[in-house]
């Protein structure tokens, strides 16, 4: 799952909440999809009720289950997350250029392994050698979806083959 927003604070009496989106804008959400927030070390999927953006990064939501003011503040400051391999158009990041924090090119995504808790893409070096990165929200810099790049945090000797 990727950290795809925060939630900001609670906004009215009946369960409203806002939310600011981290490297992607409102409209890439799907709001027929769940979203998680962490409950106990554990994912909770709430659904959205209603989604009205407010500029550019952020929404007033109503989610599933939250229906008042205790509710919606019990969730202040919760990180939301979303499972970016199972939207409906099965959109991924297969093909995607992959960076490191300089900024340079390591290669491409071929593929990804979804070992429970541990996430991992498989990419591609040039010379055709495979390595299998993990792809956890700590390490994912940024994610541009327009240009297809990701630029991850490599832990040191990762890619010392």
């Amino acid at each position: 799952m990727l950290r795809v927003a925060q939630v900001l604070k609670s906004n009215g009496t009946d369960g409203e909440l806002l939310i600011s989106f981290l490297d992607i804008v409102p409209e890439d959400i799907d709001l027929q999809e769940p979203v998680f927030i962490y409950a106990d070390g554990l994912p909770v999927p709430f659904y959205f009720e209603s989604f009205v953006q407010r500029g550019n990064s952020r929404a007033l939501v109503r989610l599933t289950g939250v229906h008042n003011l205790k509710d919606a503040d019990e969730l202040a400051g919760q990180p939301i997350y979303a499972d970016y391999f199972e939207e409906e158009d099965d959109e991924s990041v297969i093909g995607w250029t992959v960076l490191d924090e300089h900024g340079t090119t390591l290669g491409k995504v071929v593929d990804y392994e979804d070992i429970p808790g541990n996430l991992c893409l498989w990419v591609e070096l040039p010379g055709g050698k495979q390595v299998l990165l993990p792809f956890h929200e700590d390490l994912v810099l940024s994610m541009d979806q327009k240009s297809q790049q990701i630029t991850l945090s490599i832990p040191e000797g990762i890619l010392d083959l």
